[in-house]
């Protein structure tokens, strides 16, 4: 695990039911202008993104959940970035 910067970083949380894997990796040292790869379970459901579009998605995301009332128990908790 590292908590450094630079590097490539894997984030990952399931869902219960039914089982989902949402992943996101930020790999800072990319050269394109998009460091950020969300995947969303399997099949198409997968975007890459520039830092500002991932700060524009968690903020619409972040109020958007909000507004569905308080948030499950199964995201209660510390999510560490690993590397590959």
């Amino acid at each position: 695990m590292t908590n450094t910067p630079n590097g490539r970083r894997f984030y990952r949380l399931r869902t219960p039911e039914p089982v989902t894997a949402v992943s996101v990796r930020v790999d800072a040292e990319r050269p394109d202008p998009y460091p950020v790869y969300l995947a969303v379970g399997s099949g198409r459901r997968r975007m890459s993104l520039t830092p500002d579009e991932a700060w524009a998605l968690w903020r619409c995301l972040s109020e958007a959940v909000a507004s569905l009332g308080a948030p499950p128990d199964h995201i209660r908790i510390d999510i560490r970035p690993v590397r590959r």
